[in-house]
């Protein structure tokens, strides 16, 4: 079955609604004001019977030149336009606006529609239909010959029917699995239904208690019921107009431009790397930081241009958007631009990253429109260093389908690594794993008795996800970059133990006779820096401590082994025979003063050796 989205599209009272509701006996025009001015101001929607297995819509948009946002809204997502012109008339300054909206979307066929033919004589409508096709000519959508209908009499609606069902033959099917978007026109809330969102379905399928995400409002919502082209439907699928009945949010909470989504990856976002292209007919270039309007999906954002030398009117060059309110864009999105003021359409383009890094530049990028998606993809790995892109963003950022992920990944070639759900630059890693032996090169250099840099400070210096991090010591390790110690814990150069120990040697040596000596009495660390003259006391006692000659008792204070099993006996000794003991107790026990006793007793405590009670201590059971 032929499934797609009819949009009208016309100067101001050429007749777009009438020739609506001609077609479909539904008259869109649904305000009073619009009723009362004549004019259509708003979006109106109508479904429309067509021989065949076709299921259609027709979205009637405004055109009045006030209202051409509105328009834009309606004309994103269709399939084929209806570019409607008076015969009494012909081409005018909105036609011709409209024409070029529908060009920059990338609409692909249309059917000019001539109205009014009961107006006019046979030799006006001649001349009339070779203008239009003359004019038609030049454009990039693909455009039908013209057909002269009339909506008071009938005359050419069934011609017109016809051209239709035809034209469902040549237009491409939209891809049914691929993440599910609709860009949302239309918000209201329906007795029994509750908040109604409709919109054309850009791609994927939804069925009926899914649950969708909307952005950007960031709210997950479920799916109480679906209406494909004005019919209750159990699943919506692309190139169809769709209602959605949502529970889990309120209508004042949305609004047209948000979107209702599938899957993952998806992020509002304010910035946008662009292929940006100027309508021929703008009359001065147009300069980094202008000010435009940006309309995107059914959305309608300000920003400024940025990162881009003047575009000349008629030519397409790199730019990057500065947006003042995010949206939800995709690579390969269409977008149009409108001058700030006065407000007139100055041209659009597609978007060519919806999420690029602040750096480098756009210009500087390489990434262009038309570029494979391999290509893309591998630039983006480059651009992220070890940050990666995930692999679940792939079919936001490069706009393809959930399904070519892995052989465009395939084809990024072997320059571009798997980690887990990430994908990182071989270059990043073998960059990363050199800067690192570096690293530990002059963590040896200053701290010569350590038996290495930590694990833990050596990923601390890397600004990478976790698994990034196993995979840099991996290949570092494989790679003879450096060596794993300490059972794990540390990293250092291949064959630093030998030189290490040869080093720590006599220096050592005197440390672990002087705290022999002190025995009980320990000296801070700090105090045996100053009485031996040495700026490494700190790491010979760390060096000390690994080797097993010495242990720490406190941040401050090490002490030799045997000194402390000599301790723990008198401790035992002196709790045995008094059952509990206070500090002043072991005081006079032991003959050492607040000073070096209490270091001692905590040690004891944290040893397990004995347990505090209040101020005294007992053995520990």
């Amino acid at each position: 079955m032929g499934r797609f989205v009819i949009g009208t599209a016309g100067h101001i009272d050429h007749g777009k609604t009438a020739l609506v509701k001609a077609l479909t006996g539904v008259d869109t025009d649904r305000w009073e004001e619009e009723k009362r001015r004549g004019i259509t101001i708003d979006l109106g929607f109508a479904p429309i019977d067509l021989p065949g297995r076709v299921e259609a819509s027709i979205v009637d948009v405004p055109g009045h030149e006030g209202f051409v946002k509105n328009m834009l809204a309606g004309a994103t997502g269709i399939d084929v336009a209806l570019l409607v012109i008076a015969l009494d008339e012909g081409v005018m300054p909105q036609t011709e606006e409209h024409l070029a909206i529908l060009e920059l979307l990338g609409v692909r066929r249309g059917i000019p529609v001539l109205t009014k033919r009961d107006l006019v004589d046979a030799e006006w409508l001649a001349l009339v239909r070779t203008e239009v096709s003359e004019r038609l000519s030049k454009s990039s959508v693909r455009w039908t010959a013209p057909l002269a209908v009339s909506a008071v009499k009938g005359e050419g609606l069934d011609d017109l029917k016809k051209a239709l069902v035809e034209i469902v033959e040549d237009l491409p099917e939209r891809p049914a699995d691929d993440l599910f978007r609709l860009p949302i026109d239309r918000v209201f809330a329906l007795a029994g239904a509750g908040t109604v969102v409709t919109g054309s379905t850009w791609s994927g399928t939804l069925a009926a208690g899914d649950s969708v995400r909307l952005l950007p409002l960031d709210r997950e919502a479920r799916v109480r019921s679906i209406e494909v082209h004005g019919h209750d439907a159990k699943t919506a699928g692309p190139g169809r107009r769709t209602a959605l009945a949502l529970v889990g949010v309120a209508r004042e909470e949305l609004e047209r431009g948000d979107v209702a989504l599938t899957g993952s990856g998806w992020a509002p976002t304010a910035t946008l790397d662009v292929a940006l292209h100027l309508l021929p007919a703008v009359r001065k270039p147009l300069a980094v930081r202008t000010r435009i309007r940006v309309h995107l999906g059914t959305a309608e954002v300000l920003g400024r241009l940025a990162q881009v030398a003047a575009i000349a009117p008629g030519q397409t060059a790199l730019a990057r958007l500065l947006l003042e309110k995010p949206i939800v864009a995709r690579g390969g999105d269409r977008f149009v631009i409108r001058s700030f003021s006065p407000v007139t359409t100055i041209g659009g383009g597609v978007v060519l990253d919806p999420f690029p890094p602040k750096r480098p530049r756009v210009s500087e990028r390489g990434v262009a429109a038309g570029q494979p998606p391999a290509e893309r993809l591998s630039r983006f790995v480059d651009e992220a260093d070890l940050a990666g892109v995930r692999v679940g963003d792939i079919p936001i950022r490069l706009g393809i389908l959930p399904g070519d992920v892995a052989k465009t990944i395939e084809a990024a070639g072997k320059g571009v690594l798997s980690i887990g759900d990430l994908l990182v630059a071989r270059r990043a890693i073998t960059a990363a794993v050199e800067r690192l032996s570096g690293a530990v090169a002059e963590y040896h250099d200053a701290h010569p008795l350590d038996a290495g840099l930590s694990l833990q400070a050596l990923r601390a210096s890397v600004a990478a996800p976790p698994q990034v991090h196993d995979v840099l010591i991996d290949f570092g390790v494989k790679k003879q970059a450096f060596e794993l110690a300490e059972g794990g814990a540390a990293v250092r150069k291949p064959g630093w133990q030998a030189a290490m120990r040869s080093r720590a040697g006599d220096a050592g040596g005197r440390i672990a006779q002087r705290l022999a000596d002190a025995r009980w009495q320990l000296p801070t660390v700090s105090e045996l820096q100053r009485e031996l003259a040495d700026p490494s006391v700190p790491a010979l006692l760390a060096h000390l401590a690994r080797e097993g000659a010495v242990e720490r008792v406190d941040q401050e204070r090490y002490a030799v082994k045997p000194a402390l099993e000599e301790f723990r006996r008198a401790v035992e000794d002196t709790l045995r025979e008094l059952g509990s003991a206070t500090p002043a107790q072991f005081r006079d026990r032991l003959g050492l003063t607040r000073k070096y006793l209490i270091p001692l007793l905590e040690w004891a405590d944290r040893r397990g050796i004995t347990s505090r009670k209040g101020d005294t201590r007992v053995l520990r059971s």
